[in-house]
């Protein structure tokens, strides 16, 4: 028995210290379809899932996690309680040439 109680102990140790990797499924808001960020994003239903989506193809990809508040429907709230399951990675990007890469300025992000 107690034996048994040990291994009880340890089971619930060893769960415990493995939810939070488990809960911390991140999405990419570059890449993702809606079902994809309806399913991760805390906050975000279908719809804003689907307005994300025409958001970034509407204006290209995100730059920043806040450029997400952007979206109507979304606030700054929203992208907080998100920030540790929202990525931004692009995939493999070409290297843009030097000249190219000054004499592109950014778009000011403006808020709704």
């Amino acid at each position: 028995m107690k034996s048994f109680v040990q291994f009880a102990k340890i089971l619930v140790l060893s769960l415990l210290l493995a939810l939070p990797a488990l809960a911390a499924e991140k999405v990419n808001i570059n890449t993702a379809d809606a079902a994809a960020l309806d399913r991760v994003l805390i906050g975000v239903g279908p719809a804003k899932a689907a307005a994300i989506v025409e958001y970034r193809k509407a204006n290209g990809p995100f730059k920043s996690a806040e450029e997400l508040a952007m979206v109507k429907g979304i606030g700054l709230s929203t992208v907080e309680q998100n920030r540790d399951r929202i990525e931004l990675r692009a995939g493999v990007a070409q290297a843009k040439p030097a000249a190219a890469a000054s004499a592109a300025k950014p778009k000011p992000v403006a808020r709704r």
